[in-house]
């Protein structure tokens, strides 16, 4: 493989998917990062410059994503890299949870990493190398309440890494997962004083991680050193987690 890999890396407009599209560039690959909005698109091409792509993309679109390999196509090599990093939240109690909020984090977070990886898999097996990343969450192992469908989705893209991995393995394709525990974000930002210190007190190293670690680890499981891990998940949560 002479030529620049492709690296492909959804919802890269903001948070922890621009910090990983970033890190991937000064890993010296060529990332086409993905945003909803042509907006946001724009964004990612003005940041990433001459190392990168954006486009428009909508995982939970059959259609958007089946033009996808063509839009590719006409700024890089298909991708030996897929980061399948976007996600959305509908949070709600189950009893209050309506299908609309169900059925749209299932369908970005779960069903969107199925269609985005299934057309770029063919150039990894003709390669006979790739990655495939899925950015979960530590709440897939802990649950959240309020948070079932999120949760569920999150579960069942660990699920779809393991079983994905056995699948490809043979053809030197790995697959595996980045949990991620609470990341300090725009999202977290928003939280008051109050709500920052109670999530603090669960985390052992006492602290929130960085996007930029979530970013180190995605890093690793892209490069040759991580050759020999495949259907793993890794944990990245301060100890929040253990397992």
């Amino acid at each position: 493989m002479s030529e620049k890999i492709t690296a492909l890396v959804t919802g890269a407009s903001r948070g922890i998917g621009a910090a990983i599209a970033h890190q991937l560039t000064e890993d010296g690959y060529f990332v086409v990062g993905t945003a909803t909005s042509q907006d946001g698109a724009r964004a990612i091409d003005e940041r990433l410059g001459d190392h990168g792509a954006g486009i428009r993309l909508d995982v939970a679109d059959s259609d958007s994503v089946a033009n996808v390999a063509g839009l590719i196509g006409e700024k890089a090599p298909m991708p030996l890299i897929v980061v399948n990093n976007a996600g959305v939240t509908r949070d709600n109690l189950l009893m209050r949870m309506s299908d609309a909020e169900w059925n749209e984090v299932i369908e970005t977070n779960l069903s969107g990493a199925f269609r985005v990886t299934k057309p770029m898999l063919r150039g990894m097996l003709k390669a006979r190398w790739g990655r495939v990343i899925n950015v979960g969450s530590v709440v897939g192992r802990l649950g959240n309440p309020g948070q079932g469908n999120y949760v569920a989705s999150k579960a069942g893209l660990e699920g779809f890494t393991r079983s994905l991995a056995m699948e490809v393995a043979s053809r030197g394709i790995t697959v595996n997962a980045v949990a991620p525990g609470f990341i300090e974000t725009d999202m977290t930002d928003a939280l008051s004083e109050e709500q920052s210190a109670v999530m603090l007190e669960r985390i052992p190293l006492g602290r929130m991680g960085s996007v930029n670690e979530i970013a180190a680890t995605v890093s690793f499981l892209c490069s040759q050193h991580a050759g020999y891990i495949t259907g793993q998940t890794l944990q990245v949560n301060g100890g929040l987690y253990f397992g």
